[in-house]
């Protein structure tokens, strides 16, 4: 092995706080196929176990740490964390993504593509998980996701108008909300729906959507909204009333 291939090796344990046992499958991690006579001598390979030794930890994170949540939202959860533009992020943050080995017509680009970034993290979770099994990779990840997952958690049950407004209402009113089609207009392919939200005999500003359920959505929004229950922030976001967390 050259010299600058050991000390890219060194430089990607250390950033993995890993040390492998049989550098080799590392290197393989970090070369792209662009580089690489056969896509068998690539990390594409490696790439696929690893998105999938990915998804196995976030289900159980998320499995384990919001036994509330259904099949639904934990899918969701689990899409948001194991997305390009999340596994991206994390490539770059622990710069990762200045590690990868690509051919030359690739290597005078300013910014590689995110997917490249995205596509690194996941083949170097599947050279850990084949060198030292799932305890490291649970050790390296469980840091890095956890609260990834749990902001997923927050933001994606607060979007959710209508469940926050539904446990609100029971809670605070005693009641259950009801939604009401005022107006629909266009063809059926199309047709746009004009929905009020009422909660014991109150009525709220009603909305438009392009569908029943984004219209619902929206009107839930605007009942949260004369509740006093999410109030817009300076910065035009929407925010819990009297919490800190922004929607």
């Amino acid at each position: 092995m050259d010299s600058e291939s050991a000390a890219l090796l060194e430089r990607a344990q250390e950033l993995l706080g890993y040390r492998f046992a049989e550098p080799e499958v590392l290197l393989l991690a970090l070369t792209h196929s662009s580089l690489s006579e056969s896509r068998l001598d690539s990390n594409e390979r490696l790439e696929f176990l690893g998105d999938a030794v990915l998804g196995m930890i976030v289900c159980d994170r998320v499995f384990v740490a919001h036994p509330s949540l259904l099949e639904g939202e934990m899918t969701k959860i689990k899409s948001t964390v194991v997305s390009r533009r999340t596994c991206a992020e994390l490539a770059r943050r622990l710069e990762l993504d200045t590690l990868i080995r690509v051919g030359k017509g690739m290597q005078s680009d300013a910014d590689l593509p995110a997917s490249l970034s995205a596509a690194v993290i996941e083949s170097l979770i599947g050279a850990m998980y084949i060198d030292g099994g799932i305890d490291p990779v649970r050790d390296f990840l469980v840091p890095l996701i956890d609260p990834i997952i749990d902001e997923a958690a927050r933001c994606g049950h607060q979007r959710n108008f209508k469940s926050v407004l539904q446990q609100h209402a029971q809670q605070e009113l005693g009641a259950i909300p009801l939604y009401r089609i005022l107006d629909e207009k266009g063809p059926d392919h199309a047709k746009a729906f004009k929905i009020v939200v009422e909660i014991g005999g109150r009525r709220f500003e009603p909305h438009w959507g392009q569908s029943k359920k984004q219209a619902e959505q929206q009107a839930a929004l605007n009942a949260l909204r004369e509740l006093g229950v999410i109030e817009t922030d300076d910065a035009g976001r929407l925010r819990v009333a009297d919490a800190e967390g922004v929607v």
